[in-house]
């Protein structure tokens, strides 16, 4: 079976709780979605990093942005958006401002 890397992006709480900004994950190429992406991140650090991604629905939660190559999910398919060799995907918190 072949497999694709791609390239994960945390910051903020998520950044702390996996303690790095950056970690290529590995997976099967033909089926590798941005939902495979968080499940590996969710085995690899635990429920309180899942609590922090997903809400009582397993979706992920409002506050949260995924982005695939800088492009929101949810301009996508959401979390069955097809992942490549190479993709960067980035999990953004809210940005403040004012």
């Amino acid at each position: 079976m072949s497999t694709v890397i791609v390239f994960v992006r945390l910051f903020t709480t998520l950044r702390e709780q996996a303690g790095k900004a950056k970690e290529a994950i590995e997976l099967s190429s033909n089926t590798a979605t941005v939902k495979d992406v968080l499940k590996e991140l969710v085995k690899n650090y635990g429920p309180e990093f899942r609590d922090y991604l997903f809400n009582e629905k397993e979706k992920i939660r409002d506050h949260l942005q995924v982005l695939v190559n800088g492009k929101s999910v949810s301009l996508l398919e959401e979390l069955d958006t097809r992942l490549k060799e190479g993709d960067q995907v980035a999990i953004v918190p809210p940005v403040g401002g004012g």
